[in-house]
């Protein structure tokens, strides 16, 4: 297998390239980040690449890499819901144009266009995955508290862009399965400022949601595309 992890320098992709490596079925594994400072397996079929998700032409670059490749199982691990100039709105009052725009780019438009670069290199024939990580936040009709605009407004667009990117990639690779993931609550840095209310036992290490994560992907089949699906197998309504 050839497998490809973008965000591979976070804290679930980071999880998530360890894990694979040590996995004896994966022939290479390329792992994309913005971060080149990034901890590094010493794993020999691990290799490592630089995509910066706000450029496209970064994006496209990055699917130039691997021109020639036949893969099997991409999963795009990036994700972005605060950081020291970006905060979840609580109210409407709060929705800055510059804020949203830059979380609909890195949860929703580059995981598209990762998508376009990347499902044209996924093999022809038999069972491929292209998953994303997404958010039970993303879900419209499980919204019962608001708030978050921006984050589960660019995931629910994340969504749909999958749903429809699985539509068109059926008529072409039959076995191919494009699909949403959500983690649950991990300890990372994404999540830490809100892990006060989360119970001991759903706040999972990185290493677990990988695990949770790479036993759902391995369980899907073809119906499963367009989906999204949950840490323990339960798929998430739209």
């Amino acid at each position: 297998m050839n497998v490809v992890v973008v965000g591979g320098n976070g804290g679930i992709g980071s999880a998530l390239v360890n894990v694979l490596a040590a996995d004896p079925k994966i022939n290479k594994l390329f792992s994309f980040s913005r971060c080149q400072g990034a901890a590094k397996t010493t794993c020999d079929k691990v290799i490592y690449g630089f995509v910066d998700l706000e450029r496209e032409s970064s994006i496209q670059q990055m699917g130039n890499s691997l021109e020639g490749e036949e893969l099997d199982l991409v999963i795009v691990a990036s994700g972005l819901l605060h950081d020291q100039d970006l905060k979840p709105e609580k109210s409407l009052r709060a929705l800055q144009m510059a804020n949203m725009q830059r979380l609909f780019m890195i949860n929703s438009i580059a995981p598209a266009l990762i998508a376009q670069q990347l499902i044209p290199k996924l093999r022809k024939r038999g069972r491929t995955v292209f998953a994303v990580i997404s958010a039970r936040v993303g879900s419209i009709s499980d919204n019962r508290l608001g708030g978050w605009y921006s984050y589960r407004a660019s995931k629910a667009a994340l969504n749909m862009l999958l749903k429809t990117t699985a539509i068109e990639v059926n008529r072409t690779h039959p076995d191919a399965i494009i699909c949403g993931l959500h983690p649950g609550t991990v300890d990372t840095s994404l999540s830490s400022p809100f892990q006060k209310n989360v119970p001991e036992n759903k706040l999972f290490s990185p290493q677990q949601s990988a695990g949770y994560l790479l036993d759902v992907i391995s369980k899907l089949e073809s119906d499963d595309s367009g989906k999204v699906f949950a840490w323990d197998g339960d798929e998430i309504p739209a």
